[in-house]
């Protein structure tokens, strides 16, 4: 083992692009939005527009996939300078409904990982996003009975982590997150004294990109898969 994850008690995992396929689904719907709009406008134009509106509407709706059908509706009506037809609304609305009925698809060596790791460490699932949309995929995941303790975060910035390590009564020198986002999993940990680890999803929403300058004097390690991890931890 490392020596620095000797005193780690508790480890927590991110769900979306750690645990199972998220934002593949995204950048799916948002070639199926486009064609919708595009008697309007290009595909790169209504993409940025619809990011823009994400951006507007995150801290009115969250982060999930209904936020995402309310921002690509919105989206339209701008775009469309309020011409779109009740059904190109439908359509819209249809894809956020395929989107929550997508089987979970669990990334390669997750259930190993976990299996490995529950009887030595206490595992938290700290996610963020819709709450019953997270709950249903980690009941149809089947990885439940991994976890101690599950929290569904409105962000993922120092003060959620704090107050969750607060509530966990978990020291931040005794904690390990683990996630594909370094704004989201990993920056936020390591500005708390606390440890992470980085194991990047080949696809990352804009908003979770952060800049060189930004990982600049932090420590944390990268990893290339899940897998990775058991040979720090052992």
């Amino acid at each position: 083992m490392n020596k620095e994850y000797e005193n780690i008690k508790v480890i927590g995992l991110d769900a979306d692009d750690t645990l199972w396929v998220n934002e593949t689904y995204y950048r799916e719907a948002e070639k199926e939005f486009a064609k919708i709009l595009e008697a309007f406008e290009t595909p790169n134009k209504i993409n940025q527009e619809l990011f823009k509106k994400e951006m507007q509407d995150l801290h009115l709706y969250g982060y999930g996939i209904k936020s995402f059908v309310l921002s690509m509706i919105d989206s339209a009506i701008e775009i469309s300078n309020n011409t779109i037809s009740n059904n190109a609304i439908k359509k819209i609305i249809d894809i956020g409904k395929t989107m929550i009925n997508k089987p979970v698809e669990l990334l390669e060596g997750v259930e190993e990982v976990l299996n490995k790791l529950a009887p030595k460490y206490r595992l938290i699932l700290a996610t963020k996003g819709d709450l019953l949309d997270q709950e249903r995929k980690l009941e149809k995941s089947g990885l439940t009975k991994y976890f101690h303790h599950i929290e569904v975060l409105s962000d993922k910035k120092e003060a959620n982590y704090s107050n969750l390590l607060n509530h966990l009564d978990v020291n931040p020198s005794e904690f390990l997150m683990i996630g594909n986002s370094l704004k989201s999993d990993v920056l936020p940990l390591v500005n708390i004294k606390a440890n992470a680890i980085h194991v990047p999803y080949h696809t990352t929403w804009e908003h979770e990109q952060v800049k060189e300058e930004e990982t600049n004097g932090k420590i944390y390690k990268t990893v290339n898969s899940l897998r990775d991890i058991l040979e720090l931890l052992n």
